[in-house]
């Protein structure tokens, strides 16, 4: 007999009746009925009911063991009556009769009860993540997140992609985010960079001639943590294609994330189709480039009723260049109780409140209530009503100003507005690609020239759309990829010529020295005959949150830091000795 086990905690069944065997595994929970204990023993495969009565020999260490034990059982295989079978586990027509026990691994009490799903602090359990990991609910997200990945790369090897790994310790680069320095030892004072993304590395693999690669990526950026973004490291499906335009991005990418969503979705639809909305059209529509499809309100320019009208304050803004009046659609939401709760909720968030009216049967018309109407007028608040498909019983809200002002509390009460009137479907996955990005914006404070997105994709048109537009309108080959209000990544047709990438980085005011000296891996690549090719890199931690229904990327990571960057269960970051310091040649400055 094997020393620990003849079969596994998920394993017995009823043609099992009768065999003596072994099972080790985690005591789950201990059950005393009239002397009789009934010991729930629970292994990575599944639980199995075992029972020790005071005949059995075994009973006396039986009666010692306390919840997450870890023992070995020798015992019989028994029927259970049909009135005690339990069909919640695999296991539940069986039960073992206990004649051994060993105690293989004892346990202290414990600070996180693993039976059942109490709400501890999140502190708490990330000290104790290994037992964390024990409770059923964490542990299948945990399982599903690597089932996701075994599925990716089942899916991209399917597609002709090659698997390749890139390199940890790297050079440091001017990107989005800080980086995670590492100092070397045998070059005192230099340091290498943790890799924000393999980006660099993938572009030169395809140079190098490998025509298609991926990796679930390792990345590290040394950014704030939010709920959706890990503040130390992170892991993406990361793809390049040589001699791919925009076109095949997508065609690779759709069938592996509708694939996968349909695999792991648990029925939810899927979108049969991802729609492109351009950049500006998603801000207008939306005032995001990530929007949630699941919600059918959209954003409608109505500026021209409020020019020169009654409503002061809207009439005043639009006088300035550049500003615009936005409605919000509340179809179902036409009472003044509802009215004052979203006005509430946009004071609770900064705003002085958002104007609305409201549509009402009044004298067997149809007429607009509320202190916007009455400041508009009859005329204008029924142009309204009929521009926004509006009837008895709806609402609009507005907003004015500077779109780039607003747009981002718009967002957020688009979709406030759609999920307090049960407007958002659910169980749904809706994706959508945001196509023309603009290469460049204006920066606010300076009034120079910078990159808006990313620096080194190409720019439709390529470089005879740099001389000719004005920056403003130069847009790049960029997109990114959105499911259900969630931006799952960012990619890119690369800028593989060299004069296009200096004549980019001369709008946003670096000039060619400055490209060579920071970026001079890549610069030295493109001049030895390098393929146009195109790429992305959808975020693992966020297709496993979607695809498990949580809103925190800690619930769907094996060991993550907290919001304070810390791993409270081995202590890092943690103070070095002074003598690993002078070893890499560094010394803590100690603050005043």
């Amino acid at each position: 007999m094997h020393i620990y086990r003849t079969h596994n905690c998920g394993e017995l069944r009823a043609a099992d009746v009768g065999e003596t065997v072994r099972l080790s595994g985690w005591v789950h929970r201990v059950r005393d009925h009239g002397g009789v204990l009934f010991i729930d023993l629970r292994d990575h495969y599944g639980i199995t009911q075992t029972v020790a009565d005071p005949d059995s020999a075994a009973f006396s260490v039986a009666e010692t063991l306390r919840a997450e034990t870890v023992i070995r059982v020798d015992g019989v295989v028994k029927a259970r009556d049909t009135e005690l079978v339990n069909e919640k586990i695999d296991t539940g027509d069986i039960e073992l009769f206990i004649s051994q026990i060993e105690i293989l691994g004892p346990c202290a009490e414990i600070p996180l009860p693993v039976f059942a799903e109490p709400d501890y602090p999140e502190e708490t359990r990330l000290k104790y993540r290994f037992l964390d990991l024990r409770r059923k609910s964490l542990r299948q997200r945990i399982l599903l997140r690597a089932q996701i990945i075994n599925s990716l790369r089942q899916r991209m090897s399917g597609q002709g992609f090659i698997e390749f790994q890139t390199p940890i310790l790297t050079a440091s680069s001017p990107e989005g985010a800080r980086d995670f320095l590492v100092p070397s030892r045998l070059h005192p004072g230099k340091f290498y960079a943790l890799p924000q993304a393999p980006q660099q590395f993938k572009q030169f693999s395809v140079i190098a001639g490998f025509d298609k690669y991926f990796q679930i990526a390792p990345c590290f950026r040394d950014e704030d943590p939010r709920s959706d973004r890990s503040p130390g490291e992170f892991y993406q499906l990361d793809l390049e294609m040589a001699f791919a335009s925009q076109e095949d991005v997508f065609n690779v990418i759709e069938p592996v994330l509708r694939g996968l969503f349909e695999e792991f979705g648990n029925g939810g639809a899927v979108t049969a189709e991802f729609p492109r909305l351009r950049y500006r059209d998603a801000m207008r529509q939306y005032g995001t480039d990530k929007p949630d499809l699941r919600n059918p309100l959209r954003m409608c320019a109505v500026s021209e009723h409020f020019a020169g009208s009654g409503f002061r304050i809207f009439a005043a803004l639009l006088e300035n260049e550049g500003h615009e009046i936005r409605a919000i659609p509340a179809p179902g939401g036409g009472s003044r109780r509802f009215c004052d709760r979203m006005n509430g909720y946009a004071q609770s968030e900064g705003l002085p409140g958002m104007g609305y009216i409201f549509w009402r049967h009044e004298e067997g018309k149809v007429v607009g209530a509320g202190p916007l109407a009455k400041n508009l007028g009859p005329e204008r608040t029924e142009a309204l009503r009929v521009q926004l498909g509006l009837g008895v019983g709806d609402a609009a809200f507005f907003l004015g100003g500077r779109p780039t002002s607003f747009e981002p509390f718009a967002a957020k009460a688009r979709d406030k507005i759609a999920t307090e009137l049960g407007l958002v479907a659910q169980d749904r996955f809706e994706f959508c690609w945001i196509v023309d990005f603009p290469m460049f914006e204006r920066d606010d404070e300076t009034g120079g020239i910078s990159f808006s997105h990313n620096p080194f994709s190409m720019p439709q048109g390529g470089i005879d759309s740099l001389r000719t537009q004005s920056p403003l309108d130069v847009l790049g080959f960029q997109y990114d990829i959105v499911c259900n209000g969630v931006e799952l990544s960012s990619g890119a047709v690369r800028n593989h010529q060299l004069d296009c990438l200096y004549a980019a980085f001369a709008i946003a005011g670096h000039d060619q020295a400055f490209v060579d000296q920071h970026f001079s891996g890549m610069v030295n690549a493109l001049k030895y005959g390098a393929p146009p090719h195109a790429g992305i890199a959808p975020g693992i931690e966020r297709i496993v949150m979607l695809l498990a229904g949580v809103d925190n990327i800690r619930e769907v990571t094996m060991f993550p830091l907290n919001q304070r960057a810390e791993d409270l269960l081995l202590g890092a970051p943690s103070e070095i000795d002074n003598e690993s310091l002078r070893e890499l040649g560094l010394r803590i400055a100690k603050g005043d």
